[in-house]
């Protein structure tokens, strides 16, 4: 018999070579990582093997020895650089850098970083100032023209965003104010629906005989704790429940504004940086959470191996980015995620996620998982649907009504035999964003004021010295300034040619013209929503029986301000109920109980989902909601 020679597909050798050669070339990337970072004290089993105390080191229950809890981000490199003799010779400069109150003068050739532990202000890092790990990213108030411009490792950031560990200051007589993205806001821990409620105690996670079982299947050894995580992932800020899989109750509560502020200051922006430069803004809010939960072992005397799942809400683009999803599909019409147009094709069963820790890069037990709750539908996310487990569904023919006050507010109405969805893009203005004297629930934000003869009085967060206004100051002064006449409906100041009104003149805070356009059209955002959210289901705001209020911000808003400026529904007040950050409530009952997740994906199913903008007479709603007075409706 002849042997047949058989041909050889060059094409085909070609892609398996390029496919052998990345392989390799991960291999080199991650051994010259290692050899670079990992403490050489580290054996392969993670153990600790230096003769030394180190501040990584953790005891291990069974047996002896040391067990290093390290990051494997260690640098020495650091250590062999010596300061410039002339630098540290020179001279004092006539400007000042500031931040969080706190000044610093000014001397060349020094970083932001450096200023910021001058100023004993915290930055995160996790490279030792090399530019790599992305983390130190801070905002530029002041001052940029005093900075070195952004070298190549900067490239990824724009407008006044620089890393702190870069941007070296070259003038010294001008003055400059930063603020790092990684800020710690009021934290609302009171949710308000689960506060005297026992929550289900039946998780994935539980342990006998000194293992410990995910579903049955065991995955690690008992180390003495059984934790997991419930995350809401929101726009601004993010919350996280470090939560006892033993017991249900809540250890610790961390909260932190979201990092990601330098992609945009709302999602649409968002989507289109992560398209542009993918996965640093994933990138950034990683980070951030290893840093908290990290800090969580600190606190409370365990090691991350001791998390065994996490469970995430967040709105769409928020979680799709957290999972490694692409998000652009989001931001284009018709404004659904890739995940959800799998769903309506019938090639996923489900909207929620499920990935392992390890490959999203989360600092827990290897084996934990991560699971998200489903979407509803386009921007009415998993947060919702968090919202939604946390709340009690009414089984008769009540009518009750959520609102999720945000970045995005999502309205839901409806009772247990038909609910509509729809999401409003109302952007950061009641956050902060686009207003002169704006900012977030910070200390020394003013939260309340009233208007006092001829000035006002006002309230602070933490009764510090005003700053500017978070979301519930500015509805407050909008509700005054229409009571006392100092302003129309439509924004117009009572002297009609005042452009800039002076709010607390002692204080330099002002209030202008242009800051009341921007809320008008965010709160318009907020009133197509509940309107045509209530209209479509067909019924009025006397008709709801609840009117769940979600979210911090709306936690600490006056209703009769909110109503009075149609940014809510006129409700009756004793229907009202504010259930605080009913996200991470209904995130960490899920975590505890298998029948509230189920019953959380057969009930978003079957949520009617309207686009707001399809509306054949939305331009007409929007401009009604633009003016600062109560909405109406009309019953005939």
């Amino acid at each position: 018999m002849v042997a047949v020679e058989k041909k050889i597909d060059k094409a085909e050798y070609e892609k398996r070579l390029n496919k052998i050669t990345q392989i390799f070339e991960g291999l080199v990337t991650h051994a010259d990582e290692q050899a670079t970072y990992r403490c050489p004290y580290k054996n392969r089993f993670d153990h600790c093997t230096a003769k030394f105390g180190c501040r990584n080191q953790r005891k291990i229950d069974e047996g002896t020895g040391l067990l290093c809890v390290g990051d494997d981000k260690l640098d020495y490199r650091s250590a062999w650089e010596i300061d410039d003799p002339d630098q540290a010779a020179a001279s004092h400069g006539t400007g000042t850098i500031t931040c969080e109150g706190k000044v610093y003068q000014l001397t060349p050739g020094k970083t932001v970083f450096d200023y910021a532990d001058d100023l004993a202000v915290q930055v995160p890092t996790s490279c030792f100032r090399t530019g790599q790990c992305h983390e130190c990213i801070v905002e530029i108030k002041r001052g940029m023209d005093a900075l070195q411009p952004p070298n190549e490792a900067e490239a990824f950031l724009r407008d006044n965003y620089r890393l702190a560990c870069q941007a070296i200051v070259v003038d010294v007589d001008t003055d400059i104010e930063f603020t790092p993205l990684r800020r710690t806001p009021r934290i609302l821990t009171h949710t308000g629906t689960n506060d005297n409620e026992t929550l289900e105690l039946n998780p994935r996670v539980n342990h006998r005989d000194g293992v410990v079982y995910y579903n049955d299947e065991p995955i690690d050894r008992y180390r003495g704790h059984l934790y997991g995580l419930a995350i809401d992932i929101g726009t601004t800020t993010v919350v996280a429940n470090l939560v006892d899989l033993e017991t249900g109750k809540v250890v610790s509560v961390s909260s932190f504004e979201n990092p990601q502020r330098f992609g945009g200051s709302d999602i649409m922006n968002r989507i289109s940086y992560d398209g542009e430069f993918h996965g640093e803004l994933r990138r950034s809010l990683i980070a951030a959470l290893n840093s908290e939960i990290m800090d969580m072992c600190d606190r409370h005397d365990f090691v991350r191996q001791e998390i065994y799942e996490i469970v995430v809400a967040g709105n769409t683009t928020m979680r799709d980015i957290f999972f490694k999803q692409d998000v652009q599909s989001g931001g284009q019409k018709p404004y659904k995620s890739t995940i959800e147009h799998e769903y309506r094709d019938g090639i996923r069963s489900t909207t929620a996620l499920v990935e392992k820790t390890r490959r999203l890069g989360i600092r827990a037990n290897p084996k934990a998982m991560v699971v998200s709750l489903p979407l509803i539908a386009s921007h009415v996310g998993a947060d919702v649907a968090a919202d939604l487990v946390s709340v009690d569904i009414p089984s008769t023919d009540e009518i009750i009504m959520l609102v999720d006050v945000g970045t995005n507010t999502e309205v839901v109405v409806g009772n247990m035999k038909r609910m509509v969805a729809a999401s409003c893009p109302a952007g950061p203005a009641f956050e902060g964003g686009g207003i002169e004297y704006g900012m977030a629930a910070y200390p020394g934000a003013i939260e309340s004021l009233k208007w006092e003869g001829h000035q006002f009085s006002y309230d602070t967060i933490d009764s510090e010295t005003p700053q500017g206004l978070c979301g519930s100051g500015l509805i407050s002064l909008l509700a005054e300034l229409r009571r006392n006449d100092l302003m129309s409906p439509k924004g117009v100041f009572a002297n009609r040619k005042q452009r800039i009104m002076s709010v607390l003149p002692e204080h330099g805070i002002t209030f202008s013209r242009d800051d009341a356009s921007n809320l008008a059209q965010a709160k318009a955002a907020n009133y197509c929503g509940q309107y045509i959210v209530l209209r479509h289901f067909g019924c009025t705001p006397e008709d709801i029986t609840r009117l769940f209020l979600a979210g911090g911000f709306a936690n600490y808003v006056d209703l009769r301000d909110a109503v009075d400026i149609g940014f809510l529904a006129p409700v009756p007040e004793a229907n009202v109920v504010k259930i605080g950050n009913a996200a991470v409530a209904g995130a960490t009952a899920v975590l505890l109980s298998e029948k509230k997740r189920a019953g959380i994906e057969a009930l978003v199913k079957n949520i009617e989902h309207i686009e707001l903008e399809t509306t054949p007479d939305f331009f007409d709603v929007f401009v009604e909601g633009c003016q600062f007075k109560p909405m109406f409706f009309d019953r005939t």
